[in-house]
């Protein structure tokens, strides 16, 4: 017997590599990202692809216009409870 899980892994929106990564980003966010990754040594460029993925994950997200409108009227659920799970 094998233990599935309870949501269904889907493919990320943002491919985990740096070619991804621009691609999610738009214009001066995508230059930011490729001037902070070409000045970074060696042993930072994992911190900063991994920074800029978030980035990239956060302006690709369909809620986003929602979720932004909702912390913004102050209807945002911000702890624990009923109202924690429900869909905006």
């Amino acid at each position: 017997m094998s233990v599935q899980p309870i949501h269904p892994h889907e493919p990320d929106r943002v491919p985990r590599n740096a070619d991804g990564i621009a691609a999610a980003l738009d214009g001066e966010r995508r230059m930011e990202f490729y001037r902070e990754l070409l000045a970074a040594a060696p042993e930072q460029a994992e911190a900063v692809l991994r920074r800029w993925w978030c980035e990239a994950m956060l302006d690709t997200d369909p809620a986003s216009d929602r979720l932004t409108e909702a912390a913004l009227s102050g209807a945002l659920p911000t702890g624990r409870g009923p109202a924690w799970g429900l869909r905006l």
